[in-house]
């Protein structure tokens, strides 16, 4: 196997996790600073299970156990040192982020990469009194990272586009199909557009228009078959642009604009629901129902990706 650039993460939650886990199977050695060592043993069991769970879909070159011997777990910042990319997937808190970062700078080559794994925080307020802003970038992933092709790489107001064109290059190898933002913005592309889709079904919900089971239900049976294809704009290529522009004319104005969260789901999160994590939700779930949900998610996962690399668009 060809020698592989060092990468350091920065948190092993779930999320970092699956990014370690990602980047191990790529064939990197991959140093993970953490805040609490003694996290890492249960860390190191959740991302040898994924690498087994690789390795059973046929998707590693190495046997998980050799893999994971590429993995060190610290909590001294200074073994960061040599590192050419650090992808940082703390919580989201802007103030932990920049103090890290400017630790980070304090290890780092002027021209390591760190990337932020932020899901809405503009790029550009975390480059705020970095000594090297232009190399930070916001390097978005879905859960589960291991398994997903998603990414997105975007650039701040002080980034320089050639490290964003570096980590494309490198995520490539891991897997992923990264989209490129040239110009911050909140959110970013899916989030956005995931947001504004939240909007409208809680209005439809909210409103009595529909339920949320057959909201859901539309989604998955229209939107569900042709989004992995062919996403937004090559979909009204395949099926006629004129119409959509018919439709948008009489429907935008119709469309939620509302800026205040839905008061349903205030209440849920008020009483406590997590979801399948807690098995409180918009569903009800049992213990066992909510785990065997997640057990298929993971399945469901491996199997998109799967249709999703026959179909990888060639141009």
């Amino acid at each position: 196997m060809e020698q592989k650039i060092n990468i350091g993460t920065v948190g092993l939650g779930l999320m970092g996790c699956s990014i370690a886990t990602c980047i191990l199977a790529a064939g990197h050695p991959v140093t993970s600073l953490v805040r609490r060592i003694e996290a890492a043993d249960e860390a190191r069991e959740r991302i040898l299970e994924f690498l087994q769970q690789l390795n059973a879909e046929g998707i590693l070159k190495e046997d998980p156990q050799v893999i994971i011997a590429r993995h060190i777990i610290t909590d001294d910042i200074a073994q960061l040192k040599g590192h050419e990319v650090i992808i940082e997937t703390i919580i989201e808190n802007v103030a932990e982020k920049k103090q890290l970062y400017q630790q980070l700078e304090t290890v780092l080559s002027a021209t390591a990469i760190i990337g932020s794994n932020t899901s809405a925080i503009p790029v550009t307020i975390l480059q705020e009194d970095l000594q090297h802003p232009e190399r930070l970038l916001g390097i978005h992933w879905a859960e589960p990272a291991h398994i997903t092709r998603f990414m997105e790489v975007i650039c701040g107001k002080e980034s320089n586009i050639d490290y964003a064109y570096k980590i494309i290059a490198i995520a490539e190898g891991w897997g992923k199909e990264p989209s490129l933002l040239k110009k911050d913005i909140r959110g970013f592309i899916t989030n956005r557009i995931m947001y504004a889709m939240l909007r409208e079904a809680f209005n439809l919900v909210e409103n009595g228009y529909a339920t949320v089971e057959d909201v859901d239900r539309s989604l998955r049976n229209d939107l569900g078959y042709w989004i992995t294809f062919a996403g937004p704009f090559r979909f009204m290529d395949l099926t006629g642009i004129p119409a959509y522009l018919t439709v948008m004319k009489d429907l935008f104005p119709e469309l939620s604009n509302t800026t205040i969260p839905p008061a349903s789901m205030e209440a849920l999160v008020a009483a406590g629901a997590k979801g399948v994590s807690n098995a409180q939700g918009f569903y009800p779930y049992t213990t066992e129902s909510a785990e065997k949900w997640e057990e298929q998610f993971i399945e469901f996962s491996y199997d998109i990706r799967k249709l999703a690399e026959k179909y990888t668009p060639k141009s």
